[in-house]
Parts: C-alpha cells; sequence; structure tokens
C-alpha cells in the first residue's frame, strides 16, 4: 500500500482529442500512476462510468461533437462520477474560460504548454485531496451511528456546538423496557440474546425516526427517547407524534412475536411504554474529554417511573401528555401512582385500543398448541382454491371426531 493508501497505483484517465497530447500524457504520468487515454469525450465518460473508474480526469476543453465542459457538466451530474477530481488542460488562458470550469465542478485548472512538475504536483496533490476527503466521507458515515440523526445534522451543520451545555426546554420524553427482561435473557443463549435484542432495537429504531424521534440512548432492554429537541413542531404536535410512534411500536411488536416464534423462540418480547411531557434540561453532559447529549430532570424521572408500573403491550401516559393528546387518542385514567424521587402521586392514563384489529388475514394465520394454520390468500388460484377447502374441511371432520377430554 503506497502513502496515498491505494494497494495498486492510482488511475488516471486521460481525454484529449490530439495524439501528441496523449502522448505526451502518459510518458508523464507512467512511473507513478495508470494512465488510460482515449480521445473522445464519449469514451471518457464511458470508463468514468465504468466498474473499474478512474481516481482522476486530465480533461481537455476543445474537442469536437462533445467539449470538456459538456464532459465535466456529465460527470458531475452522475452520482457514480460525481466525485472523481476533475483537471482541466487547455490552452484558453482566459478568466472567463478559467471561472466557466470552477463552476462546472473542475477542482483544477492547467493551462498549455505543461510543465510536467506543476502537472505531477497538482495531480499528486488532488488525488491525495481526494482519498483524505473519502476517508473523512466514511468516518462521518460511521460516527453519525453513534449519534440520533438530529443531533448529528445540527453538529454537522454548524447549528450546534460541541461544548458542555444544556437549555432548558418543554420535551415529551419516551421510556421503554422489556417486561421480565431479566427472567428471560437468563434463559437464552448469548447469541439468540444478541440477535432478538438487536432486531428488537432495529425495529423500534426505524419507527422513532420515521415519526422524528431524537433517540437518546440504549440502556440494556430499555430505550429512552424524546420529542422536541433539536428539532420542535410545537409541544402538542411533539407530545402526539410520540403517542403516534409508541402506538406504532406495539404494533409493530405483534407482528415481531411471530417471526421469533418461528424462529423457535417460544416466550418473545413484550414491551411498557411509559410517556411524559414537561420541562426538562436538553443538551451535553459530561466531561470536555467524553460528552452525551442527553435529557436530565424529574420529568424524565416521572417517565421511567411511568414505564415501570405499565403494563406488556400498552402505554401508560402522565396527565400533562394524555391532555396534550385527548382529542386524538382514547385512555383510561388507573390510580394514581406514588413514585420514589415524585413528591406528590401520578395520575397516569392508559391508551385504549391500541392493539391491531384483528384482519380476515391475521384470522388464517394462527398459532396455538395442536394447532398451525397459515393460509395466504393472494397466492390462491383457481385450482389451488378447491384443494384448499377440501383440505381444510378434512381437518374439520377429523377434530370433530376427536372424543371430548374427561374432566381429570
Amino acid at each position: 500500500m503506497n502513502i496515498l493508501g491505494f494497494t495498486e497505483k492510482p488511475t488516471v484517465l486521460v481525454i484529449d482529442d490530439t495524439a501528441d497530447n496523449l502522448t505526451l500524457m502518459a510518458a508523464l504520468l507512467k512511473d507513478s500512476y495508470r494512465v488510460k487515454v482515449v480521445n473522445h469525450g464519449e469514451k471518457g465518460l464511458a470508463i468514468a462510468a465504468s466498474t473499474t473508474p478512474p481516481d482522476l480526469v486530465l480533461l481537455d476543453i476543445m474537442m469536437p461533437q462533445i467539449d470538456g465542459y459538456e464532459v465535466c457538466r456529465r460527470l458531475k451530474a452522475n452520482p457514480a462520477t460525481r466525485n472523481i477530481p476533475v483537471i482541466f488542460l487547455t490552452a484558453k488562458s482566459d478568466d472567463e474560460a478559467e471561472e466557466k470550469g470552477f463552476e462546472l465542478g473542475a477542482v483544477d485548472y492547467i493551462t498549455k504548454p505543461i510543465c510536467p512538475a506543476i502537472l505531477l504536483a497538482r495531480v499528486h496533490n488532488h488525488i491525495a485531496l481526494n482519498v483524505r476527503t473519502a476517508m473523512l466521507q466514511s468516518l462521518s458515515q460511521k460516527l453519525s451511528r453513534y449519534l440520533s440523526p438530529q443531533v448529528y445534522k445540527s453538529i454537522f451543520e454548524g447549528a450546534q456546538d460541541v461544548s458542555i451545555q444544556a437549555v432548558r426546554k418543554k420535551l415529551t420524553i419516551f421510556f421503554s423496557d422489556i417486561k421480565d427482561f431479566t427472567k428471560t435473557a437468563e434463559g437464552m443463549q448469548p447469541e439468540d440474546l444478541t440477535y432478538f435484542l438487536n432486531s428488537y432495537f432495529s425495529e423500534m429504531s426505524k419507527i422513532a425516526l420515521e415519526h422524528g424521534a431524537t433517540i437518546d440512548k440504549f440502556v440494556g432492554d430499555a430505550m429512552l427517547i424524546f420529542f422536541g429537541d433539536p428539532e420542535t413542531r410545537g409541544v402538542q404536535e411533539d407530545a402526539l407524534q410520540c403517542v403516534r410512534m409508541a402506538v406504532a411500536m406495539q404494533r409493530r411488536m405483534h407482528g415481531l412475536r411471530d417471526i421469533w416464534r418461528d424462529k423457535g423462540y417460544s416466550h418473545p418480547f413484550q414491551m411498557r411504554i411509559g410517556i411524559n411531557t414537561g420541562f426538562c434540561h436538553v443538551g451535553n453532559f459530561g466531561s470536555e474529554q467524553r460528552m452525551d447529549y442527553t435529557v436530565i430532570g424529574n420529568e424524565v424521572n416521572l417517565a421511567a417511573r411511568l414505564e415501570q408500573n405499565g403494563e406488556p403491550d400498552n402505554v401508560m401516559l402522565s396527565y400533562e401528555t394524555y391532555a396534550l393528546v385527548k382529542d386524538e387518542f382514547d385512555a383510561e385514567e388507573r390510580e394514581p401512582i406514588a413514585a420514589k424521587g415524585i413528591s406528590h402521586d401520578i395520575r397516569c392514563f392508559v391508551l385504549r385500543g391500541i392493539a391491531p384489529a384483528q384482519s380476515a388475514a391475521d384470522a388464517l394465520h394462527q398459532r396455538y398448541p395442536g394447532l398451525r394454520l397459515a393460509v395466504d390468500l393472494e397466492k390462491l388460484d383457481a385450482d389451488s382454491r378447491g384443494r384448499a377447502i377440501q383440505d381444510l374441511q378434512n381437518a374439520i371432520d377429523s377434530i370433530r371426531q376427536l372424543p371430548l377430554a374427561t374432566p381429570a
């Protein structure tokens, strides 16, 4: 591997309609680079968009049929080739021509006659710069997976400084965990636990991001999510989005449990959710060496207490959240909760009707001891329909002939 990180020589594509110029470029570059030369813009575009694209393009401007400006425009318009650096080689030395080249996306402009030392230096520098840029983009994408997309975006767009600071905002806080997770985990192999936990978090994260949530953190089997920072739609809409998300998550859990059962796991996860709305401090907490973008305050603790006292497959709301969403969601008030660390009893509400309604398709996918039924109505054609009816009728007749169980 060379200093630029290539296992082989970088590739330079030279596009010029003059044979002498192609010969000269190949001679100057061959010691340090793999050189491809073509005498037509269309040929150059085809090579650039191939499975083995060049690392840099040296492009003449004055060419017949399709000039260098048009070649550059097409390169930058194609997502597959837009990041290949382009250096114009031309006898045109006026400012207008140079300005046009940069406007089209070229990274440099070398006038003829060519000075070999300048050519080699600029080719080397632009390839090295492109390599570093690609490395930074790759690193940025990897680091983005450790941050909520909204936080990542605000940092990289300069809207938020990376320093220890926090602001007070009214947020809607979401807590969830898995019922009896510790007990469940004890009976699972680590590989199985890893698979189920990661698939669970992946599905829930997808739903959270679809609803515009800021995913704070995963702690064991728990999730902390909030709405209202760094982006907000207003306090009421933030609360509504949070509850919509929670409902979507619980409904998705029904489908996930079917998948997990099919994989042989007889006791799939059940999720508890608690949601509260109130003023919190949100921002960067920690040290100058290591910080975390999170929320703190009593309202966060209250959401956690609601979740801990919640029911599996349901959603527990504080009165503050329920008051904001009651026009869209129906809920039943439960006995107030006396929670450690909270000086007053917590009024709480449990959502009604969040379980997915059983459709005709759901009714044809049943599984319990002694029965496993799966019927795909869309795949039943005219021939197989009659056979399916007969098979089901035979099964019904056999079940009816079973002797009645006698009491123990």
